[in-house]
């Protein structure tokens, strides 16, 4: 088992030939991509027909699917009210990635609003379980929630947060967001040596399993003080991280997680690029032996 490659939503080289999301499959093959993250940050809005039509394309073409959850999402607020939103925002996002063939949403932990970081991670948990209970209960326990590595300083997503929390209950899997964790932690997760002490936090953290197969984004992202400020493409040469120790990290432990590129604009070509860095280190692995 090897990892796996494709853009967050559209590239704006797709959009430039074609209107429809249900054509990124075919798309995505001919580049020689493998996976594919439909984005739902704004809300939940395509129907059952839609998702199908997409997801017999991505069983046509070999492409593996994911869904984002809307970025409004809140789960360390503690209003009786917004919990409950919450539940809906995520099964809604579960049945769309069901209806599509889907079995990974990504999900935002959220603000503080007010609260120490501690008070926010247990609603968080707590949130989470009152979500996975009533997934169970609407039949869509088969989709695991993946909860993402955050890129502000002021919100709920530490490597050590999302580590928690996906300790909590083992539906759950981390969605390692490279771009965040360099901006959050002001360009220090970007060598050799930081990006392995993520990946050796992650297995001591969830163990070998969860650790193989966890959810990754990557792109490099400006930053400031408070963290992240924009997403940027590979072209920056400034902020990074950039993606070449990291694909060795990978291919060296034998790791298969699903990498969904988030560049702006140019996400699939960016994701084309990982892969090739990738594949060349499995080469590379594979001749020292």
């Amino acid at each position: 088992m090897e990892a796996l490659f494709g853009p967050a939503g559209n590239s704006e080289s797709f959009a430039a030939r074609y209107k429809s999301s249900v054509d990124a499959p075919r798309f995505l093959k001919d580049m020689g991509l493998d996976c594919y993250e439909y984005q739902c940050g704004r809300g939940v809005a395509i129907g059952e027909q839609t998702a199908g039509a997409l997801g017999a394309q991505a069983r046509e073409h070999g492409i593996v699917l994911s869904l984002h959850s809307p970025y409004f999402i809140n789960l360390s607020s503690p209003e009786p009210e917004r919990r409950e939103k919450n539940i809906g925002y995520i099964t809604s996002s579960c049945q769309a990635a069901s209806w599509m063939g889907a079995d990974r949403v990504v999900v935002h932990c959220g603000g503080l609003t007010g609260q120490t970081r501690e008070r926010a991670l247990d609603n968080t948990v707590s949130g989470l379980q009152d979500a996975l209970a009533r997934m169970q209960e609407l039949g869509l326990a088969h989709i695991r929630l993946c909860i993402e590595t955050m890129g502000k300083v002021n919100v709920l997503g530490t490597l050590e947060e999302v580590i928690a929390i996906c300790r909590s209950d083992e539906r759950l899997l981390p969605c390692i967001d490279f771009g965040h964790l360099n901006a959050r932690t002001m360009g220090m997760t970007r060598t050799r040596e930081q990006l392995g002490a993520v990946l050796d936090a992650l297995h001591d953290g969830i163990g070998s399993e969860r650790s193989r197969v966890f959810h990754a984004h990557f792109s490099k992202i400006e930053y400031s003080g408070g963290g992240e400020v924009r997403h940027l493409t590979f072209a920056d040469e400034q902020y990074g991280p950039e993606f070449e120790p990291l694909a060795e990290l990978l291919a060296g432990r034998g790791l298969a997680p699903h990498i969904i590129c988030e560049s702006a604009g140019t996400q699939a070509e960016d994701a084309l690029c990982m892969k090739k860095m990738y594949k060349q280190a499995v080469l590379s692995t594979k001749e020292d032996v």
